[in-house]
């Protein structure tokens, strides 16, 4: 795929100026004739499009545009109509800033007339097969009712200030002075897990029955170890 857009490039540049070699290696101090080189630098990852179906993968490519030829003059040149014919192409994004010296450095060469070009590149992806519904929706609803517990402790001592969750659900309730917890509205069907919290302390629960009335509340016994 890097090949094939590597090639790409080439063409746009070729068909923008004539009579020009091109080379994709990094920038050299000196080269015969004139021509054009483009050094891909870096490869970013860009953010994936909002869409409602399957997002493509997308990436910019920061290419250093260098030119080279046998009269100054005519690399400026060069290099002017390639700014001018990327500034015009909706595609790609010219940077102006000057490239760091330490680039040139890594290079081994000293610094050169050039700019930084951003190309994007774009691979759609297929959309995932969807199983066929072979049937009508069907919805199961459980009715909801409430749910009263008591927390106690040692001796039977009420836990008060606890904390009881019902982690599926989202729900979560404290203790009052008593020791009692209520939940207004929880699933009629299938059974209960409440996690309790107390004294730094957790402890899973679960519940077959329901305890609708606050006169039979489930009990729950957390017989905490002393540090």
């Amino acid at each position: 795929m890097a090949d094939e857009f590597d090639e790409r490039l080439k063409n746009w540049v070729g068909s923008t100026i004539q009579g020009v070699k091109l080379s994709l290696a990094a920038p050299e101090t000196t080269k015969a004739g004139r021509g054009v080189g483009l050094y891909l630098l870096e490869l970013i990852q860009s953010p994936m499009p909002s869409t409602n179906r399957r997002p493509p993968l997308q990436l910019t490519l920061r290419y250093l545009v260098t030119v080279w030829s046998d009269k100054p003059e005519d690399g400026h040149q060069i290099l002017v109509d390639l700014m001018f014919a990327a500034m015009e192409n909706k595609d790609f994004q010219v940077e102006l800033e000057p490239i760091p010296l330490t680039v040139w450095t890594a290079f081994g060469v000293p610094p050169q007339p050039s700019f930084v070009l951003r190309v994007p590149l774009r691979r759609e992806r297929p959309e995932t097969d969807a199983k066929l519904v072979r049937g009508p929706l069907k919805i199961h609803s459980s009715p909801m009712m409430a749910f009263h517990g008591l927390l106690l402790g040692p001796g039977d001592m009420p836990l008060s200030d606890c904390r009881v969750e019902v982690p599926a659900l989202g729900l979560s309730a404290s203790t009052d002075h008593k020791g009692r917890f209520y939940f207004p509205g929880v699933p009629a069907a299938g059974p209960k897990k409440l996690l309790v919290k107390a004294k730094g302390r957790e402890l899973p629960v679960s519940s077959e029955d329901n305890h609708p009335d606050s006169r039979a509340p489930l009990v729950v016994h957390f017989s905490l170890m002393e540090e």
